[in-house]
């Protein structure tokens, strides 16, 4: 690979290092670098006797309530599943369930809830092996909209297989089945040996169907096994006077032979066993009433209908399962509870989101860690790990939404639950089996195993909880000693000196909380990047929005409380491009979305590289998000001093007090003219400034609303329009009237370092950096453009950051990364869901030695082995 070097001299006379990095990957020049991957289906040899087959219920989402559960249908040699919500890779992993081995994905509807897990699963697996793997995309025609979408980041290549059906105008995204010639007419989509799927439209109910908008089309799935023959029965033949021989043979197949004493013709029924029946499968949703009414009227269900007491006639077909995907309010409806009731003694299976799952967390490994972190130090990570019902007042019998409490109930039910199965061959074990659901465990369970494995994590605790009360101590003699001049004996508080924008800070002031830690892929312990930056009363952003970021979110806060933070956004900031940054956003914005619906309000601003916008503006044409765009190039330093000037000689801009003038009035927050600032500029991509000037004076309102001075994007060295971002909160006035400058968080996004990042952080109060690789990748840190942890650090020491936090850690890291403890004096190691309080950043290295304690028996091995067999195996 091409080989450059930044101009990464720091103004500080003391630093002399120079950073390398990858020029054709910092200019998206690279691609031609890499071996081109044509991902192809998987040739499988059917076996149509299938020894085992079941369908499962995969509980990515149960516990949070933020998506879609995905239903595996497994054959011996083929699987598909139904739905890819957020988190099925990750949840893929923790249970070791082989996606590679996945031959077809089934949506029941195209929106967030059920897809937001697809881009992040198709690059995963087309990156794998030499040609990389695909599978088959089935879904209605909206699933066009959403394949144009991800276009504008996932090579073509891997989206190559993707059918809609149903009735469309669009054909250029995906391939089209021919539409049914009734909109409720089953439509077939596989039918071989194994299995048949076909395929019926839910539209909701309205008097115009013009009037369905994209999203709102559902789908009822019906997978239908073939009857298999009976069992021959060799002493019947001989009995009906046919010798051993090819005659035995013909009669298994279907054929009617002579038999050879007597003189009759001998009939495969007079021989075989009575045929084994076809387990019958439905997989259903409705998501809304208005779909029940539509669900109802379809004529072709009728050959399914048994009722209780029904005579069944010889086309009727016996359904064994009914899955149902639909909200409780919805199933528990009396009308739809009539409908089950249609089906007989079908088992129905309720996988709507359900309350009580809230206490079984489904990425079981994730919060063991977090039970374990909060126990040696619940103030940076005040997630339990595990949610009890008691604490969220939560009562079965109260909930109109629960199976279990409704009163309408009609057809018997049971709820669906994490890894239930429901066996369909061998036939003779027909039905549930429970026996792959995990058992439960608890916090004070995974506490009582903490304290037999490392005996002294007690005393360390409780170290850790002396902190607080001398950080207390300290702050009063450090108020002494500012006032007397008095030397302190406490290192580790007055590193740098205690910034003066923490003199009498408010724990309401500000808290960062790092919902995914982890590079590339979500992995069985740290998701994917997201920084919520929470400033409580004033609301609240977002930087990075990784896949499974609302998922986070409702394990940090709980599902009611995430909401909240929902509604109080005030912006999403995204440093760049590449999927494991940006793929869980819009989730985040439809939630928004819903939340907000019936109150006044205005449209999130998204804060991106102009690639994204391209995927947005797509993406909206399936459902509406409910946001603006405004580009990171509208918001660097430049851009906002050209907005300044402009509104100051038209005098139709922000006010002096906004956030834009003070930048000016205090000089800028970093140097300009270094090197990779030039690739901002390049030709051909102009920056039309006045466009924006309308959503910068929204940026400069909403800033003033949350009580921040500046929000600055600043280029860095990853890929093109890559970015790293600059907060700055306004000065404060205290009781006696003395000026307290704002605090300054820098992120770095994904970078090698470089001088654009130094300069940005200079007398940061955080800086929150990527250190992707240990000190001794420093060459394929360089070749990816990423930071090694002593990097990371350097960055922080030459700008004279006060804290340090360190995150976006490789798979190869599973628990901890590697580090050396000598350059960790104002630094520490982020893990997902640590919150970290502005009034305790003075504690904040101290706890980094428990930590690794924590975790002294982790072996430093490479995660990505649990992902790479769980993806192939």
């Amino acid at each position: 690979m091409a080989m450059d070097e930044t101009a990464g001299q720091s103004r500080d006379s003391s630093s002399t290092s120079s950073f390398g990095f990858n020029k054709r990957r910092a200019e998206g020049k690279d691609k031609s670098d890499r071996p081109k991957k044509n991902p192809q289906l998987k040739e499988r040899k059917l076996n149509p006797t299938n020894t085992i087959a079941y369908v499962q219920i995969l509980g990515t989402g149960m516990d949070t309530q933020d998506t879609s559960p995905s239903v595996l249908l497994f054959f011996d040699k083929q699987r598909f599943i139904f739905n890819a919500g957020e988190g099925l890779q990750r949840f893929c992993t923790e249970h070791k369930i082989k996606l590679s081995k996945i031959d077809h994905i089934f949506l029941s509807r195209v929106c967030s809830e059920t897809a937001g897990g697809l881009p992040g699963l198709l690059l995963t697996l087309a990156g794998m092996g030499e040609e990389g793997y695909s599978v088959k995309i089935w879904g209605p025609s909206d699933l066009n909209f959403l394949v144009g979408a991800m276009k504008s980041f996932i090579p073509h290549a891997t989206m190559v297989h993707t059918q809609s059906f149903g009735r469309t105008a669009i054909s250029d995204a995906a391939e089209n089945v021919t539409a049914p010639n009734k909109a409720a007419d089953p439509i077939v989509l596989v039918n071989d040996e194994v299995v048949k799927i076909s395929a019926i439209l839910l539209q909701p109910h309205c008097s115009q169907k013009s009037q369905i908008k994209p999203g709102e089309m559902s789908v009822l799935y019906i997978c239908e096994l073939p009857e298999l023959m009976g069992k021959f029965d060799p002493k019947k033949a001989v009995a009906l006077g046919l010798k051993p021989g090819p005659k035995f043979s013909e009669l298994q197949h279907g054929k009617s032979v002579k038999s050879d004493r007597l003189d009759i013709m001998v009939h495969p029924s007079d021989v075989m066993d009575p045929p084994v029946p076809g387990p019958i499968v439905f997989l259903v949703d409705c998501p809304t009433e208005s779909h029940i009414q539509e669900l109802l009227s379809i004529e072709c269900l009728d050959g399914y209908y048994t009722e209780v007491s029904g005579n069944l006639s010889e086309s009727t077909k016996m359904v064994n399962c009914v899955i149902h995907l639909g909200p409780s309010s919805v199933v528990n409806s009396p009308d739809y509870q009539k409908w089950m009731k249609k089906f007989g003694s079908a088992q129905h299976i309720m996988a709507g989101h359900e309350k009580k799952n809230l206490e079984v967390p489904i990425l079981k490994s994730s919060a063991r860690v977090a039970s374990r972190l909060n126990y040696l130090c619940p103030q940076f990570f005040p997630a339990r790990g595990f949610l009890s019902l008691q604490h969220l007042n939560y009562s079965a019998s109260n909930d109109p939404n629960s199976s279990e409490g409704s009163t309408l109930k009609i057809c018997e039910s049971i709820p669906a639950e994490n890894l239930l199965k429901f066996t369909l061959r061998p036939y003779a074990q027909l039905g549930l089996d429970r026996s792959h659901i995990p058992i439960p465990i608890g916090h004070s369970q995974v506490i009582d195993e903490l304290h037999s494995e490392i005996p002294e994590i007690a005393g360390a605790a409780q170290t850790v909880s002396e902190f607080w009360q001398g950080l207390k101590v300290s702050k009063e003699l450090l108020t002494t000693s500012n006032n007397n001049r008095v030397l302190l004996e406490e290192p580790w508080l007055t590193e740098n000196t205690l910034p003066g924008c923490l003199e009498n800070v408010r724990r309401d002031d500000l808290e960062i909380v790092l919902l995914g830690t982890g590079s590339s892929q979500p992995s069985k312990y740290r998701n994917v990047s997201s920084v919520y930056i929470n400033l409580f009363s004033k609301g609240s952003l977002l930087l990075d929005c990784g896949e499974g970021t609302l998922g986070q979110l409702k394990r940090r806060y709980g599902v009611d409380g995430a909401d909240d933070a929902i509604r109080n956004l005030k912006c999403v900031w995204i440093s760049h491009i590449h999927a494991d940054h940006h793929t869980g956003l819009a989730r985040v914005l439809a939630l928004r979305r819903d939340l907000l619906k019936a109150v006044p309000h205005e449209p999130l601003l998204v804060i991106g590289p102009r690639q994204l916008k391209r995927y947005l503006d797509a993406y909206q044409r399936l459902e509406d998000l409910d946001m603006q765009f405004l580009d990171c190039r509208s918001t660097t330093e430049d851009s906002w001093d050209t907005f300044a000037g402009d509104n100051k000689s038209d005098n139709n801009g922000s006010s002096p007090e906004s956030p834009t003038h003070s930048n000016a009035k205090n000089g800028t927050l970093f140097a300009r003219g270094s090197r990779m600032q030039s690739y901002l500029r390049q030709p051909g991509s102009p920056v039309d400034h006045s466009a924006a000037y309308p959503f910068l004076r929204r940026l400069n309102k909403i800033l003033g609303e949350a009580g921040l001075e500046a929000l600055i994007s600043f280029p860095v060295v990853h890929c093109p329009q890559a970015f790293g971002i600059v907060l700055k909160a306004a000065e404060r006035v205290n009781s006696v009237g003395k000026v307290i400058p704002g605090w300054k968080i820098v992120y770095s996004g994904d970078t090698r370092p470089c001088q654009e990042l130094v300069d940005a952080c200079r007398g940061a109060t955080v800086l929150i950096h990527e250190a992707t690789f240990e000190d001794g990748l420093v060459d394929e840190a360089i070749a990816r453009n990423h930071s090694t942890t002593k990097e990371a650090i350097e960055v922080g020491n030459s700008a004279g950051a006060y804290r340090i936090i360190l995150t976006h850690f490789s798979q190869r890291y599973p628990k901890i990364p590697v580090f050396d403890e000598t350059h960790m004096h104002k630094t520490c190691i982020a893990f997902d869901m640590m919150s970290i309080n502005i009034a305790d950043l003075p504690v904040l290295p101290r706890v980094l030695p428990y930590l690794k304690l924590l975790f002294r028996n982790e072996l430093a091995v490479d995660e990505s082995d649990d992902i790479i067999e769980a993806l192939v195996l």
